[in-house]
């Protein structure tokens, strides 16, 4: 039977959890700001408080909590459903006029780091709105990497299993080690925050706005305080910066960790790390060329704005300095496919991630050798380990499954009423946790605001769905796993 009193009292401690983040903002606005802006915050803050302590009180368990895996599947999904709905009170209760379809679109984006955004005028919003969007993507970032190196691994989703020796107990107990690794990941997570925010002053962006793109690099969320994001500066320096911090967010948080532990050779042999350095390394050399070449750009600007193109979308931020959109056929296709692909394992990234692609390729390799030669032995290797039946079989199904969730996607907005480059590049930048799409609806420099609500409703399952690995949702809807 499964133990939903520690389900909904871990639920309930995580919503008081963002109701404390709550007071934040509304002190920037009451203290520092000095506007009325604030009663939005305070309202949100006791409907928050009320619920969150309801539940905890309510469901206080007997004695220590210990999660199983069906606990841990429905808390998940509980999570960060129960979490975008309540995040959404300040929007809602905000000047901005949003319908709470729209205010829980906007919650979701950013717990979910996705990055797309129903506000049209950022540059009028108020600091505390705009502060809250980022304090969500910062919490929704070290929420889903906590969430990859301990409890993926432990639930088989998607061959975490890979790295469950590496960062997860063997128990079938969930959460055993969370605390150690959950301490260590927010470390470096505020090092990387603070350093990011402290560089980006220096390079010349206000103080608020280096808060605020801190914690929305970092998070690889992507969510701006200027309607022209990070174009709006015109500032290299700013963007150099924003690369570097992305490239970071993007990569296994865990490896610097290690090194900051003196494990020194933990980069130098992480294969995945190797393989999405190259990816970024050749492409942004490749689309540069292309943009200079065809579109008779000058050569500098064009490997500065293709680099940051090419880095915002493999690490599924979104941040944009130029639009994308109408650089030709060969970028967009290009960029449609790195948002699928998405950034390393135990990141703040979305997509597919790279690790699967290597044990896909490995696991092909072997196939073709064995076809070859039928009397060899052919072993698929990750990183020096066999690659088990196992893993092998994780890996394919969650393929599988986000290319059927994309096309599903896809034709449910299609069927909505949107084109066909809408439809695609809003059900893969869902999905995918990228943020802005393709076209005019969703292009780099349109908001979602355009969107009915059918839509926006579709998009914000797939961003949930996308973000939780897929199969942490869809097991869910298995009859059997509500059977005892």
């Amino acid at each position: 039977m499964i133990d939903l009193r520690s389900v909904l009292f871990l639920t309930g401690a995580l919503l008081s959890g963002i109701t404390i983040t709550m007071v934040i903002p509304l002190f920037a606005e009451l203290l520092i700001y000095k506007t009325k802006l604030w009663a939005g915050f305070a309202i949100s803050i006791f409907i928050c408080g009320f619920f969150g302590t309801a539940l905890t009180l309510a469901n206080r368990p007997h004695g220590k909590i210990s999660l199983g895996m069906r606990e841990a599947f429905l808390m998940t999904s509980l999570s960060w459903i129960v979490l975008s709905i309540f995040a959404g009170l300040p929007f809602y209760y905000s000047n901005l006029n949003l319908s709470f379809t729209n205010a829980c679109f906007e919650a979701v984006s950013s717990l979910t780091t996705t990055g797309a955004t129903v506000i049209d005028d950022l540059d009028s919003t108020s600091k505390g709105i705009l502060l809250w969007r980022a304090l969500l993507q910062w919490l929704g970032g070290t929420g889903i990497i906590v969430m990859a190196m301990t409890i993926f691994p432990t639930l088989r989703i998607g061959g975490m299993q890979l790295f469950r020796s590496e960062f997860s107990d063997r128990s079938e107990k969930i959460l055993p080690r969370v605390s150690q690794i959950a301490t260590a990941i927010l470390a470096a997570y505020i090092f990387f925050t603070v350093a990011c925010a402290i560089l980006l002053y220096w390079a010349g962006m206000p103080t608020f706005d280096s808060i605020c793109h801190a914690m929305s690099t970092v998070s690889t969320g992507g969510l701006s305080t200027k309607d022209g994001s990070i174009g709006s500066y015109n500032n290299p320096l700013i963007e150099v910066i924003v690369i570097a911090f992305m490239i970071l967010g993007g990569s296994t948080l865990i490896l610097y960790v290690r090194l900051w532990n003196g494990d020194t050779k933990a980069i130098r042999r992480d294969s995945q790390l190797k393989a999405y350095l190259g990816i970024i390394l050749f492409i942004s050399l490749a689309l540069s060329l292309w943009h200079w070449g065809i579109n008779k750009i000058d050569f500098l600007t064009s490997l500065r704005q293709g680099t940051f193109a090419t880095v915002s979308i493999i690490t599924t931020t979104g941040f944009v300095t130029a639009d994308y959109g109408k650089w030709g056929n060969f970028p967009v296709m290009i960029f449609f496919i790195m948002s699928i692909i998405g950034g390393c394992t135990g990141s703040t990234t979305g997509g597919i991630k790279i690790f699967r692609f290597q044990v896909l390729f490995a696991l092909t390799k072997a196939h073709l050798l064995q076809l070859r030669r039928p009397h060899g032995v052919y072993v698929p290797l990750y990183q020096g380990q066999k690659i088990s039946d196992s893993v092998a079989f994780s890996v394919y199904t969650f393929i599988t499954l986000y290319c059927f969730c994309l096309v599903a996607l896809s034709c449910v907005l299609s069927a909505m009423g949107l084109d066909f480059m809408t439809s695609l590049s809003g059900a893969a930048s869902s999905i995918g946790n990228v943020g802005p799409g393709l076209g005019d609806l969703v292009g780099p420099h349109s908001s979602f605001s355009k969107l009915s609500e059918g839509p926006k409703l579709v998009m914000m399952l797939g961003m949930i769905v996308g973000r939780l690995e897929l199969l942490t949702v869809l097991v869910l809807l298995m009859p059997s796993f509500w059977r005892d």
